[in-house]
């Protein structure tokens, strides 16, 4: 079956898994987006119906038609997300749109701070019905401990509960809220725009109560994230009946607060005041399974994110862990216990989840308009109608401003603190990606089938022992006619390296997510071999495994012999052996830079400390490795007038 038509595919199974999977945190949003819009404020019908016509409008504009029908439709080979989207642009475009796609992401991993610890604490908050001064605060930490520590066995266990949980919930909020909505069906007038014109430009302040309103579309980024593992026509279809029940719980909320106009909102969510007394410890239990989902697929996408940034040299080598056989499903240790502490402190620092308001969304908004950036791209790259992309971009970059704009005032309140997150997220993006460029910019290389003849000399010289049976070196060359200087040279010149054969491997990274192909060029037969490895940007360059599976083709082909040539072992037909030789580079001393190059450069060289070795990163036994550290020299001093001082000791006569 093509990608196309398994994407487009709808089936009972597959639209379990998207409820599960895909509407987590947006499907949360009810539980406390009203009160952060009206908590505090004297309940009034423009209020209150205006809200709820913001509410809907920006569900239909944002969520329905910007990600479920048009940026659904730009897939990289059936994966989603924001560095998938910049992985199909970029090569049609300037280098300019990898700092959208940088800012983006930035923005998103911060948003992932903030999402768990509003969450689970909206939800837990709920006791406080019963118990008004519960403190909530080491609940949550140890739902927040729990979920971290449970990735590392991987969510497929969890998964099977995804589904079943959510469609619960779904169908639970949507039912409260359509039972609620029956004591005032007039709330429903709210669908006219009218009202959201209203409150925008009649109630005071209203302009800046979108910043509250924005939150019930938090979370519609992963409808783009997910459509991997959930496939296009699962997650437009149940995006149907999600958004019914969304809007449902909405209403209902709305017709409660009707009831209650001239008053004004106390602290507890409008959400549990429509759940009956006698199922409200089962709403809050299913509140919490709730939004434990809903973290676990933001800190999924974290993961997935992190891994497509650095198989495009945005993020430094990290472990990476696949604890099940489901494609695409990864765990990034670093990663996850970064965010974990991250959510601790959060939780600490806020303590409640209306204190957390101010901090969510901002980051989301700044995600939402760096998206619209690309897809406007890749509109154009797939050539649609000039004046329909100009109109779609200017929509949704009209929206998108509005609510940034409005967010803006929550910065003081704690907003700047995910801004601050994401700042430092795009300047470890930057400072690896310009680092990596730098390096690349400044290596040398030379004609590698020029050098052949001297190195099946140096093969065949019996004067020089024997380093290894297979010398194998990884390049960054993209084929065969080039080889890096320093790779010459550490053959030729550190400690000449005699072996019998020569390998030489490049590993291209596609644009395709899951590709995994080879390509052996053959330089001298028996002698020298340049094996260039096409690998999707989700794929684990595991290196020592892969290069095994070529080397045992090409002798299962007759293309070569890996037996030792020592005679004694030959006769026994034992293998010879395999070394990997790797290059770690420093700053020299011999550097002369410019300020803004010194920054850059130190700065990515204190990001190495965090990044994984070369040998961990490309998955090789550290047996058969070995590192030999290179001088990096970016720019060579001025010339230095150095005077020789004559020497006053007697010179020996011949």
């Amino acid at each position: 079956m093509s990608t196309h038509s398994s994407l487009n595919k709808v089936s009972a199974q597959g639209l379990l898994v998207a409820i599960g999977i895909v509407f987590g945190d947006i499907g949360t949003s009810p539980l406390y987006t009203l009160s952060a819009v009206m908590r505090g404020k004297d309940l009034s019908e423009t209020l209150i119906l205006g809200t709820l016509s913001c509410v809907f409008w920006t569900l239909t504009l944002q969520t329905t038609i910007k990600y479920v029908i048009i940026t659904l439709r730009a897939d990289n080979n059936g994966e989603g997300g924001i560095f998938s989207l910049y992985t199909l642009v970029r090569r049609f475009t300037g280098r300019w749109l990898m700092y959208p796609a940088i800012i983006g992401g930035s923005f998103l991993l911060a948003d992932g701070l903030i999402t768990p610890p509003i969450s689970v604490s909206s939800a837990i908050e709920g006791l406080l019905i019963f118990k008004p001064d519960l403190d909530t605060v080491p609940i949550v930490i140890a739902i927040l401990i729990a979920l971290f520590i449970s990735q590392q066995f991987g969510t497929q266990w969890l998964g099977r509960l995804f589904g079943p949980i959510m469609l619960v919930w779904f169908t639970f909020i949507g039912i409260i809220g359509f039972l609620a909505l029956l004591h005032n069906p007039g709330v429903l007038k709210a669908v006219n725009p009218v009202w959201a014109a209203r409150l925008l430009t009649q109630y005071p302040g209203g302009f800046w109560l979108l910043g509250g309103v924005f939150l019930c579309t938090t979370g519609a980024e992963a409808l783009y994230s997910d459509m991997g593992h959930c496939g296009r026509g699962n997650i437009r279809v149940s995006w149907i009946y999600v958004k019914l029940t969304l809007i449902l719980s909405y209403a209902g909320q709305s017709a409660w607060l009707m009831q209650h106009v001239g008053q004004r909102l106390d602290e507890t969510s409008p959400f549990y005041h429509i759940v009956p007394a006698s199922i409200l410890v089962f709403s809050i239990g299913l509140a919490t399974l709730a939004t434990i989902i809903a973290s676990q697929a933001l800190i999924s996408g974290a993961f997935t994110l992190v891994g497509e940034a650095m198989r495009l040299d945005l993020w430094p080598r990290q472990r990476v862990v696949y604890p099940t056989n489901v494609q695409g499903q990864l765990y990034v240790p670093f990663i996850n216990w970064g965010l974990m502490v991250g959510c601790i402190l959060i939780v600490l620092h806020f303590r409640e989840s209306k204190n957390m308001e101010a901090a969510f969304g901002l980051a989301v908004t700044l995600t939402m308009l760096m998206s619209t950036i690309l897809m406007s791209t890749y509109l154009r790259v797939k050539r649609f109608s000039p004046l329909l992309t100009i109109l779609t971009t200017g929509v949704f970059l009209a929206v998108e401003t509005t609510f940034l704009s409005a967010n803006l005032v929550k910065f003081e309140e704690g907003g700047w603190i995910s801004v601050t997150l994401g700042l430092m997220l795009m300047a470890l993006m930057l400072f690896w990606q310009r680092g990596e460029a730098i390096k690349a910019q400044l290596t040398r290389y030379d004609s590698l089938p020029d050098n052949l003849p001297i190195l099946k000399q140096l093969s065949n010289d019996l004067d020089i022992p024997k380093f290894a049976t297979h010398l194998v070196y990884l390049t960054r060359a993209n084929d065969y006619r080039t080889i890096e200087s320093e790779t010459l040279y550490s053959i030729l010149n550190r400690a000449p390296k005699r072996a019998e054969m020569y390998w030489f491997i490049h590993v291209c990274v596609e644009d395709e997510p899951y590709v995994m192909r080879y390509k052996v060029d053959t330089l001298a037969h028996e002698d020298a071999y340049f094996v260039t490895f096409y690998l999707g940007f989700r794929v684990e360059p595991r290196i020592n495994f892969l290069f095994r599976i070529v080397v045992e083709d090409m002798v299962r082909n007759s293309e070569i012999s890996i037996d030792s040539r020592y005679r004694s072992l030959q006769t026994h037909r034992v293998p010879g052996d395999f070394r990997f030789v790797l290059f770690r580079s420093f700053l020299s001393y011999e550097n002369d830079l410019p300020i803004g190059q010194q920054l850059i450069m130190k700065g990515y060289f204190l990001l190495k400390n965090i990044a994984l070795s070369a040998q961990a990163a490309y998955g090789l036994d550290t047996s058969n490795v070995v590192v030999e550290d290179v001088p990096l020299v970016l720019a060579t001093p001025k010339s230095i007038r150095l005077e020789r001082v004559p020497s006053k000791l007697k010179q020996p006569t011949s």
